[in-house]
């Protein structure tokens, strides 16, 4: 199954049902007056969050979606049947925005959650409605409102704790694969890694954090170069970034130069997002000696003034991993219980999501006719560009 993180569908909710014009007509009743019942409303539709979801792909191939009409009144006061609601679900972590207006309507960051996207008409009302004491043989009647139309972008963001960023080929996967159970792909080639991946840390009983792995970020993204900015949305709900560094590059360039790469293109991305805390780790340090390690991380942090933490690991062979993820965990701990008791510090993350969401909204319209451009010339077709 293709990963597609990114679509528009447009969706018509039901059209009210009319209101009916009727008389009661029976054997030996005379003048049996107004009976048009009124019309049933119309169907709304609601999106609802599901675990059991990881891609848009589905609404590629039925991008339109209609909820069912009101029926019209009837006579002898019978009110027409409504139409029922659609609910249409979608991946936990998807962002719906109006096209037209460019609002964001809602997140789904949790399962079951539902939102409303497209209101049912109003139904029609009979002539029973309009009777009087001056009236008493209304021939009016109101047909029913028609439902909501609207053209919506989902945005899928995975939902993680821990975002994983840096250069491809830096040991993202294979750090993945080193504390979680997920198993992504691993080769010895930049890109290895295509779509995002999620794995649970378990550290004990009801001990554990998300970690997101995705694609990695080269000079140029903000152009358009490698797999651009088309992934990096996913790290906008974690708790804090790792920067995975490979302290000997296959490529030999400088492991200093390449952060800074790193978190210059991050910032283009989105200022907010480059402001999350960010850990530094020092990857594959089994092939370099001691001194040699500690000698990179004192200069790394030196010239870049890193006031973070900073991990020196080997995702192979193990080595500081434990160490790394306990910290993790305490981390995620602690902004959960200040996310609960701190009402202050919860408001503070809304307004920096909210802030961060309309930059990564404007990054990526900014970078679709780069996108465009490109697919002119390459077959990116199973990237799902």
């Amino acid at each position: 199954m293709k990963f597609v993180d990114e679509v528009e569908i447009t969706v018509e909710a039901g059209k009210g049902g009319n209101g009916c014009l009727s008389f009661r007509r029976e054997k030996f009743i005379e003048k049996g007056g107004p009976d048009g019942g009124d019309g049933g409303d119309g169907g709304s539709i609601y999106l609802e969050a599901d675990d059991n979801l990881n891609t848009l792909v589905d609404f590629r191939f039925q991008p339109r979606y209609r909820a069912q009409s009101g029926q019209q009144g009837q006579g002898r006061n019978c009110t027409g049947a409504g139409g029922d609601d659609l609910v249409i679900r979608v991946p936990t972590g998807t962002s719906v925005i109006d096209v037209e207006s460019d609002e964001l309507i809602g997140d789904l960051t949790e399962a079951g959650q539902r939102l409303l996207v497209a209101q049912g008409g109003r139904r029609g009302l009979g002539n029973t409605r309009f009777k009087s004491s001056v009236n008493r043989a209304p021939r009016k009647t109101t047909h029913g409102t028609p439902g909501e139309l609207r053209t919506l972008q989902l945005q899928l963001k995975v939902v993680a704790d821990v975002g994983l960023l840096g250069l491809p080929n830096a040991g993202k996967s294979t750090l993945i694969r080193a504390i979680t159970a997920a198993t992504p792909k691993v080769a010895d080639y930049p890109f290895t890694t295509l779509v995002p991946n999620l794995g649970v840390v378990s550290l004990g009983l009801d001990r554990s954090f998300v970690v997101a792995d995705i694609p990695g970020l080269i000079e140029g993204a903000a152009e358009g170069a490698g797999l651009g900015f088309r992934f990096l949305k996913h790290l906008a709900r974690t708790r804090l970034l790792l920067h995975l560094v490979d302290v000997m590059p296959v490529d030999g360039s400088d492991p200093l130069e390449n952060v800074t790469t790193i978190m210059a293109e991050l910032a283009k991305f989105s200022p907010v997002l480059a402001g999350k805390e960010c850990w530094l780790v020092l990857n594959k340090t089994d092939l370099l000696a001691e001194d040699q390690v500690q000698a990179l991380q004192e200069r790394i942090v030196s010239q870049l003034t890193w006031s973070a933490p900073v991990f020196a690991i080997s995702a192979v062979s193990g080595k500081g991993l434990d160490r790394m993820c306990e910290a993790l965990m305490s981390a995620v701990e602690e902004h959960r219980q200040r996310l609960r008791d701190d009402r202050e510090y919860a408001e503070q993350q809304q307004e920096l999501d909210s802030e961060m969401e309309r930059e990564i909204r404007e990054s990526v319209r900014r970078s679709r006719p780069a996108r465009r451009r490109r697919d002119e010339f390459d077959d990116y077709d199973e990237l799902d560009f």
